[in-house]
């Protein structure tokens, strides 16, 4: 992704690459563009990277709902996500 190839140009001599770093260099990323503006980086992205993109998505954030125990299952039988 080219983006995430200009970051590590911007900040490998910068930073040590860190969990700390790293969610610093997202957030920024997030906090600094727009819905259209991430849309577009989305819309940039190769098919591997988009898939790459939301299976990370869906793997964290199902890891948090578990960790919560917050996760409410009604919504399955109704979801068009799931086949």
């Amino acid at each position: 992704m080219r983006l995430v190839d200009e970051l590590f140009e911007i900040y490998r001599d910068k930073l040590t690459g860190d969990e700390e770093d790293l969610d610093m260099i997202a957030l920024a990323v997030v906090e600094n563009n727009n819905r259209n503006e991430l849309l577009n980086i989305v819309k940039e992205m190769t098919d591997y990277e988009l898939h790459y993109f939301v299976s990370l998505y869906l793997t964290e954030t199902l890891k948090e709902k578990f960790a919560q125990g917050t996760g409410d299952l009604d919504f399955l039988p109704h979801s068009k996500y799931l086949h």
